[in-house]
């Protein structure tokens, strides 16, 4: 089945807290996206590579130290940073074979280099005309591959962080999603955000102008919040267990009740209504996701998300592989819906 979108559409995924499998939501929604056809372009954002090795697999250390080395997200970037004679390019980006619809710009570990730059010229008005091109060089190459692989969606796994290289990441987005899991933590965070990415958004609105003669324009985009997901807990008679169950409502009425009222008077939120009517989702919960269980292992041993394991993959037989088989049925449903969500939202 073949898609195309009228216009690329790049979602990030983002919380500024760590441990929230933000990285595992962006493989899986990427891999489903493109499972149903669209083309997909994953942008590693974050210094740890764990999305790259992901897809990587065992080929991770000899990709950074073969002919494809500079084929990433940082060397792909530095004329800009560099102020190099030469244009930024398309690089060749990596492809799984399982799944020949997705690619990938890898990470670096050493992309945070650029964030004191980057930052600098962020901060100075355009004032230094050879910061100039920095704030909208990710988006050019993210642009220039868009148009090399003919993609529908692009996804951005951002580091945690409020540092500048996120900021330009989420202004060069349409949508951005928010993974959460269920602790004490996570509500500082959502507040935190409710704060900061209003005041990135506005920043690019005020400044797109001041950077429109630079090489690397800054991206004429303006983000919206597509919903949260809410994972990484487990589950007791099929629910969450009572631990988690009331920071999850926590974290919902947060979203529904504060969260939302500060993002909407702004235009920063998608209408989720044909989502809605569709029963893919009842609110901006896109999907509460439980751990994977014994399913994680074997993804990882396959190159493949959880939902995408054959039977033989499992390795296992009897009770045990129907079980895994159950649960693996359920994730598919849940990601199934998800992803349908996002369809039906970002346009």
């Amino acid at each position: 089945m073949n898609h195309k979108l009228d216009e690329f559409k790049i979602i990030s995924v983002f919380n500024h807290k760590g441990g929230v499998s933000k990285t595992t939501t962006t493989y899986n929604i990427g891999w489903k996206l493109a499972d149903k056809g669209y083309k997909v372009l994953l942008v590693d954002g974050d210094p740890q590579c764990n999305l790259t090795g992901l897809l990587l697999k065992e080929d991770f250390e000899d990709y950074y130290m073969g002919e494809h080395s500079y084929n990433n997200i940082k060397d792909a970037v530095r004329p800009a940073f560099e102020g190099a004679p030469q244009p930024i390019k398309a690089i060749d980006c990596y492809s799984p074979s399982e799944n020949q619809n997705l690619y990938l710009i890898p990470g670096h570990m050493d992309l945070s280099e650029y964030d004191p730059a980057l930052s600098l010229a962020l901060n100075s008005n355009n004032a230094i005309t050879t910061l100039q091109n920095l704030p909208g060089s990710f988006y050019e190459l993210i642009k220039l591959c868009v148009d090399k692989y003919s993609i529908d969606y692009v996804l951005i796994d951002m580091n945690p962080g409020l540092s500048a290289i996120n900021q330009t990441f989420f202004i060069s987005s349409d949508a951005f999603i928010i993974p959460t899991n269920p602790d004490p933590f996570s509500i500082m965070a959502l507040k935190t955000m409710s704060k900061i990415l209003p005041r990135w958004r506005q920043w690019a609105n005020n400044y797109a102008p001041v950077f429109s003669s630079a090489t690397y324009p800054l991206p004429q985009r303006s983000p919206k919040f597509a919903g949260e997901i809410i994972q990484r807990f487990n589950l007791r008679n099929k629910k969450p267990a009572a631990a988690y169950n009331d920071k999850i409502t926590e974290i919902q009425n947060f979203i529904e009740n504060n969260f939302l009222s500060i993002l909407k008077p702004v235009d920063m939120v998608y209408d989720i209504t044909e989502a809605k009517t569709a029963n893919y989702i009842d609110s901006y919960c896109l999907a509460q996701i439980p751990e994977f269980g014994a399913l994680n292992q074997r993804s990882h041993e396959h190159g493949v998300p959880i939902f995408a394991l054959s039977e033989e993959q499992m390795g296992t037989t009897g009770p045990v592989k129907a079980q895994m088989l159950e649960k693996q049925k359920e994730l598919n449903t849940i990601f199934e819906k998800l992803t349908n969500a996002i369809i039906k939202t970002v346009k």
